[in-house]
Protein backbone atom coordinates (compact mmCIF):
# COMPACT_ATOMS: atom_id res chain seq x y z
CA UNK A 1 0.00 0.00 0.00
CA UNK A 2 1.03 3.52 -0.88
CA UNK A 3 1.69 6.36 1.68
CA UNK A 4 2.77 10.18 0.77
CA UNK A 5 5.40 10.50 3.33
CA UNK A 6 6.70 13.83 2.37
CA UNK A 7 6.51 16.61 -0.24
CA UNK A 8 9.74 18.39 -1.73
CA UNK A 9 10.50 22.39 -1.09
CA UNK A 10 12.64 24.51 -1.93
CA UNK A 11 16.54 23.98 -3.33
CA UNK A 12 18.68 24.59 0.08
CA UNK A 13 21.98 25.91 -0.52
CA UNK A 14 23.96 25.20 -4.04
CA UNK A 15 24.63 21.03 -2.89
CA UNK A 16 21.58 19.57 -3.97
CA UNK A 17 19.57 19.89 -0.98
CA UNK A 18 15.93 20.49 -0.62
CA UNK A 19 13.33 21.26 2.07
CA UNK A 20 10.90 18.78 2.68
CA UNK A 21 7.61 19.17 3.62
CA UNK A 22 7.35 16.01 6.72
CA UNK A 23 3.65 13.86 6.17
CA UNK A 24 4.29 11.28 8.09
CA UNK A 25 4.67 10.42 12.05
CA UNK A 26 7.71 8.54 11.96
CA UNK A 27 10.29 10.29 9.46
CA UNK A 28 13.20 8.86 11.16
CA UNK A 29 11.73 5.50 9.33
CA UNK A 30 10.28 6.96 6.16
CA UNK A 31 13.25 9.67 5.35
CA UNK A 32 16.45 8.02 6.92
CA UNK A 33 19.40 7.48 4.44
CA UNK A 34 19.12 5.01 2.31
CA UNK A 35 15.48 4.77 1.80
CA UNK A 36 13.87 4.29 -1.94
CA UNK A 37 10.80 5.84 -2.63
CA UNK A 38 8.52 6.12 -5.59
CA UNK A 39 7.34 9.94 -6.53
CA UNK A 40 4.15 11.46 -7.81
CA UNK A 41 4.27 12.01 -10.73
CA UNK A 42 5.81 8.80 -10.78
CA UNK A 43 8.86 10.29 -14.27
CA UNK A 44 10.55 11.88 -11.11
CA UNK A 45 11.23 9.04 -9.81
CA UNK A 46 12.53 6.45 -7.72
CA UNK A 47 14.50 8.59 -5.53
CA UNK A 48 17.15 7.33 -2.97
CA UNK A 49 17.84 9.19 -0.19
CA UNK A 50 21.64 10.35 0.60
CA UNK A 51 21.77 12.48 3.60
CA UNK A 52 19.21 14.13 5.73
CA UNK A 53 19.54 16.40 8.39
CA UNK A 54 17.60 18.85 10.49
CA UNK A 55 18.38 22.76 9.93
CA UNK A 56 16.55 25.62 11.84
CA UNK A 57 13.96 23.46 12.38
CA UNK A 58 13.37 21.64 8.78
CA UNK A 59 14.04 18.74 7.26
CA UNK A 60 17.14 19.06 4.18
CA UNK A 61 16.92 16.09 2.21
CA UNK A 62 19.72 15.07 -0.48
CA UNK A 63 19.10 12.53 -3.27
CA UNK A 64 21.47 10.75 -4.73
CA UNK A 65 22.52 11.97 -8.32
CA UNK A 66 20.79 15.52 -7.36
CA UNK A 67 24.32 17.55 -6.69
CA UNK A 68 23.39 21.37 -7.91
CA UNK A 69 20.87 23.64 -6.91
CA UNK A 70 19.11 23.58 -10.07
CA UNK A 71 18.47 19.64 -9.86
CA UNK A 72 17.20 20.61 -6.62
CA UNK A 73 14.73 22.99 -7.61
CA UNK A 74 13.70 20.05 -10.50
CA UNK A 75 11.80 18.15 -7.83
CA UNK A 76 9.90 20.92 -6.21
CA UNK A 77 6.29 19.80 -5.02
CA UNK A 78 6.80 16.42 -5.73
CA UNK A 79 5.35 14.01 -3.24
CA UNK A 80 7.54 11.02 -1.81
CA UNK A 81 5.64 7.89 -1.22
CA UNK A 82 6.50 4.79 0.38
CA UNK A 83 5.95 1.63 0.20
CA UNK A 84 3.49 0.63 3.69
CA UNK A 85 2.17 -3.26 4.90
CA UNK A 86 -1.73 -2.30 5.06
CA UNK A 87 -1.16 -4.71 8.27
CA UNK A 88 1.71 -2.58 10.05
CA UNK A 89 0.58 -0.24 12.87
CA UNK A 90 1.96 3.37 13.91
CA UNK A 91 4.17 2.72 17.31
CA UNK A 92 2.01 4.53 19.43
CA UNK A 93 -1.63 3.46 20.27
CA UNK A 94 -3.35 6.36 19.57
CA UNK A 95 -2.16 7.41 15.75
CA UNK A 96 -3.54 5.98 13.17
CA UNK A 97 -2.08 6.07 8.92
CA UNK A 98 -4.59 7.63 6.65
CA UNK A 99 -5.78 4.52 5.04
CA UNK A 100 -6.96 3.03 8.49
CA UNK A 101 -9.14 5.95 8.65
CA UNK A 102 -10.67 6.34 4.77
CA UNK A 103 -14.18 5.48 4.95
CA UNK A 104 -15.19 4.92 8.40
CA UNK A 105 -18.66 5.69 9.75
CA UNK A 106 -18.75 8.75 11.83
CA UNK A 107 -21.26 8.44 14.45
CA UNK A 108 -22.51 10.89 17.16
CA UNK A 109 -22.11 8.92 20.98
CA UNK A 110 -26.18 7.82 20.75
CA UNK A 111 -25.23 5.85 17.35
CA UNK A 112 -26.88 9.14 14.88
CA UNK A 113 -25.37 8.33 11.13
CA UNK A 114 -22.98 11.58 10.47
CA UNK A 115 -21.41 9.99 6.63
CA UNK A 116 -18.70 8.37 6.11
CA UNK A 117 -14.96 9.68 6.55
CA UNK A 118 -13.73 10.52 2.42
CA UNK A 119 -10.34 12.76 2.64
CA UNK A 120 -8.18 13.55 5.28
CA UNK A 121 -6.66 17.08 5.34
CA UNK A 122 -3.51 17.33 7.05
CA UNK A 123 -2.65 21.38 8.02
CA UNK A 124 -0.18 22.50 9.88
CA UNK A 125 -1.87 23.09 13.29
CA UNK A 126 -4.06 19.82 12.76
CA UNK A 127 -6.01 17.06 10.86
CA UNK A 128 -9.59 17.48 9.32
CA UNK A 129 -11.86 14.70 8.87
CA UNK A 130 -13.50 15.32 5.52
CA UNK A 131 -17.02 13.34 6.13
CA UNK A 132 -19.56 12.98 3.37
CA UNK A 133 -22.85 13.12 4.61
CA UNK A 134 -25.97 11.23 3.25
CA UNK A 135 -27.12 14.39 1.38
CA UNK A 136 -23.92 14.86 -0.58
CA UNK A 137 -23.01 17.29 1.46
CA UNK A 138 -19.91 17.73 3.57
CA UNK A 139 -18.69 18.68 6.85
CA UNK A 140 -14.90 19.15 8.35
CA UNK A 141 -14.27 17.59 11.84
CA UNK A 142 -11.04 18.53 13.62
CA UNK A 143 -9.10 15.27 14.36
CA UNK A 144 -8.57 16.14 18.19
CA UNK A 145 -9.25 14.04 21.28
CA UNK A 146 -11.94 16.58 22.52
CA UNK A 147 -14.26 15.72 19.55
CA UNK A 148 -13.04 12.30 18.27
CA UNK A 149 -13.92 10.39 20.98
CA UNK A 150 -13.62 6.91 19.71
CA UNK A 151 -11.77 5.59 16.66
CA UNK A 152 -13.07 1.44 16.25
CA UNK A 153 -10.93 0.02 13.26
CA UNK A 154 -12.89 -3.25 14.24
CA UNK A 155 -16.43 -1.75 13.87
CA UNK A 156 -15.08 0.35 11.13
CA UNK A 157 -16.70 3.55 13.26
CA UNK A 158 -15.46 6.60 14.41
CA UNK A 159 -17.59 8.46 17.21
CA UNK A 160 -17.42 12.03 17.82
CA UNK A 161 -19.21 14.41 20.49
CA UNK A 162 -19.18 17.70 17.91
CA UNK A 163 -18.97 21.18 19.95
CA UNK A 164 -22.74 22.85 19.02
CA UNK A 165 -22.46 24.50 15.48
CA UNK A 166 -19.94 22.40 14.09
CA UNK A 167 -22.10 19.55 12.26
CA UNK A 168 -25.70 21.60 12.48
CA UNK A 169 -26.89 23.98 10.36
CA UNK A 170 -26.82 26.84 13.54
CA UNK A 171 -25.31 27.14 16.73
CA UNK A 172 -27.29 26.57 19.74
CA UNK A 173 -28.48 29.45 21.48
CA UNK A 174 -26.94 30.40 24.24
CA UNK A 175 -29.50 32.29 26.26
CA UNK A 176 -33.04 33.15 26.10
CA UNK A 177 -32.16 37.00 25.92
CA UNK A 178 -30.08 35.89 22.86
CA UNK A 179 -32.68 33.70 21.24
CA UNK A 180 -35.40 36.64 21.05
CA UNK A 181 -32.38 39.14 20.38
CA UNK A 182 -31.69 36.63 17.65
CA UNK A 183 -35.49 36.51 16.49
CA UNK A 184 -36.01 39.88 16.43
CA UNK A 185 -33.14 40.34 14.16
CA UNK A 186 -34.54 37.86 11.86
CA UNK A 187 -37.98 39.32 11.48
CA UNK A 188 -36.32 42.57 10.64
CA UNK A 189 -34.32 41.12 8.46
CA UNK A 190 -37.15 38.72 6.82
CA UNK A 191 -39.35 42.23 6.81
CA UNK A 192 -36.67 43.87 4.52
CA UNK A 193 -36.67 41.32 2.11
CA UNK A 194 -33.01 40.53 2.95
CA UNK A 195 -31.94 36.80 2.53
CA UNK A 196 -31.17 35.64 6.37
Amino acid sequence: MELVVARIGRAHGIKGEVTVEVRTDEPEQRLSPGAVLRTEPASAGPLTIETGRVHSGRLLLRFEGVRDRTGAEALRNILLIADVDPAELPEEEDEYYDHQLMDLDVVLEDGTEIGRITEISHLPSQDLFIVERPDGSEVMIPFVEEIVAEIDLEEQRCVITPPPGLIDDRAVIASARDAEAEGGEAGRAADSGDDV
